[in-house]
This record gives structure tokens, sequence and C-alpha cells, in this order.
């Protein structure tokens, strides 16, 4: 029952994503295919709400709902930044999907989504496997 609210909150996450359409991918085809606005407004708006929460974080010093105080590290650019966002970027535009819509598309019926939600689970694993090799 603790875990419950993850669930109201997920499914409140995949109506929304289903609403908006993003887990269309027709919508994703056109956003890569510079066709129209909406995904880019989707995405765009998601920026803003982040570094508007971000800077009210970080100045009001919130904290959790526990009491904890929330620190947000500063992050060190590497070269591996923009390699695997090309490299999400180019499977987005492959397969039509992103990690947070999978479960989304899984649920309004599109079967490739275990697929690719297989695929993502890979890869998570594949990294978390060869990370202490890689490059920073």
């Amino acid at each position: 029952m603790k875990y419950f609210k993850y669930l109201v909150l997920g499914t409140l996450f995949g109506i929304i994503l289903t609403k908006s359409e993003v887990i269309s991918w027709f919508r994703i085809q056109e956003m890569f295919r510079f066709q129209a606005f909406h995904m880019y407004g989707v995405i765009g708006s998601a920026v803003v709400v982040g570094l508007v929460s971000i800077q009210l974080i970080k100045r009001n010093r919130l904290k959790t709902i526990s009491g904890e105080p929330i620190v947000l590290a500063d992050k060190k650019f590497n070269h591996g930044i923009w390699i695997g966002g090309f490299i999400f970027g180019l499977g987005w535009a492959i397969t039509g999907a992103c990690p947070g819509p999978l479960f989304a598309q899984l649920g309004s019926g599109v079967g490739a989504a275990a697929v690719m939600i297989m695929a993502a689970l890979a890869g998570t694993w594949t990294y978390s496997a060869l990370r202490e090799k890689l490059p920073y």
C-alpha cells in the first residue's frame, strides 16, 4: 500500500502523455521531420517548468516531504553527454518512442512497445555493466 502513490502518479503521467499525443509515432515523426511544432512545444514547456522548479528548489532551500534537504549537485560536461544524446535521439527517431512513454504506448495497445521496453532494459543493463570501463 505504501507504493500506491507511485501507481497513481504513474497512471496520471500515462494519461497526460496519451491525451497530449506525445506517445503517437506520427507526432514523433512530425517532430523529427520538422513538420509540426506540437512536440517542440511540449518539450519546451517541460524544459521551462524544470528550470523554474530547480530555481525554486535552490533559492528556497526546499525539503522533501519527509523533511530531508534536496541536494542538486552541479554536473560537469563531458563528451559522453552529446554522444549519448545523439544515440538516444537516433533510437527515438527510429522507434518512435523514448523511455517515458513506452509504458503508456504498451497500455494503449502498441504491442511493439514491449520489444522496446526489453531493449531499453537491455541497454540499461549493458551500460551498468560497462560503466566503469567507459571514458568520462
